[in-house]
């Protein structure tokens, strides 16, 4: 199946492989004249630089901030190619998808998923890791 967002990104998930586990696409092609945007790693600071201790309220942060960055590059959601997700604790699944679903809708980017003993700041409990094309 294939998943069209816009004349630069194409999203597949191969029919000859297993169904991705999670809300995510298996293959997301790039368009040869497309530029690259690569992203420092977004966290859950809220706008007053602030970091919740609650990783629910750090997820929806996150997301957040992930529109605003896109957003200052005239980019959408839709433009994202690939994230990685960097997390200290347990991802609260129905809670992430939640908000990732409202952000990516149903076609939504590539995704690589680790859990790690820590991120840069002791407080950091989830970062993640955006590229897109546009």
């Amino acid at each position: 199946m294939m998943n069209v967002n816009n004349n630069v990104i194409k999203r597949y998930n191969p029919e000859n492989i297993a169904k991705p586990v999670g809300n995510y696409s298996h293959v997301t092609k790039i368009s040869k004249n497309a530029e690259i945007y690569v992203f420092s790693g977004q966290i859950g600071i809220d706008q007053n630089n602030n970091i919740p201790t609650d990783f629910n309220q750090q997820v929806t942060n996150t997301m957040s901030n992930i529109v605003e960055i896109l957003s200052s590059q005239k980019l959408t959601p839709d433009n994202v190619i690939k994230i990685n997700i960097w997390a200290t604790e347990e991802i609260d699944w129905d809670h992430f998808y939640e908000i990732w679903d409202r952000v990516f809708g149903t076609t939504p980017p590539s995704m690589t998923i680790a859990y790690i003993k820590g991120l840069g700041l002791p407080e950091l409990k989830i970062e993640l890791d955006v590229w897109a094309a546009g």
